[in-house]
């Protein structure tokens, strides 16, 4: 804005005038106030410089990861530990984990087994993240999340 022009309460006529002196636009900033609250500047370049920020603000905003790991209800110990050391990686890498329990045709009635599994899991990942949902069951598939604790 130019030095010329002092702050103050001018009547519209005058401030558009003022405006268009500068070669600016008038903005109003806040039209509830009485008189209302206006603003001579260059309006393109303002919401540029707010475009602008916003995508910075967004750049910045952490990205998070879900893995997913999938387990049967009858996994053996063997298996169980090779995925148990795979969900210990993704959650060092700040990952969210989603372990599930996938019930195959009638294999559903040992939801109990698949339950046991997940908690298990749950207990044995203790120092690196803490439990978000606890097992539930939806459909076929008991899920349950795990997020990285923080460092």
């Amino acid at each position: 804005m130019g030095d010329n022009v002092e702050v103050g309460i001018y009547p519209v006529a005058k401030a558009r005038s003022i405006a268009q002196e500068l070669e600016e636009d008038l903005v109003e900033i806040s039209p509830k106030a009485d008189p209302p609250v206006c603003k001579i500047m260059n309006y393109k370049k303002f919401l540029y410089e707010q475009k602008k920020k916003e995508k910075a603000l967004k750049a910045k905003a952490a990205k998070v990861v879900i893995k997913e790991i999938r387990f049967g209800p009858n996994t053996d110990d063997h298996d169980y530990e090779f995925k148990k050391k795979h969900a210990e990686k993704f959650l060092k890498d700040g990952a969210k984990l989603k372990a599930y329990v996938f019930f195959k045709g009638r294999s559903i009635v040992y939801k109990d087994q698949g339950e046991i599994l997940l908690l298990r899991l749950a207990q044995e990942l203790e120092e690196l993240g803490k439990v978000e949902q606890m097992p539930k069951l939806e459909g076929k598939r008991m899920t349950m999340f795990i997020a990285p604790k923080k460092k």
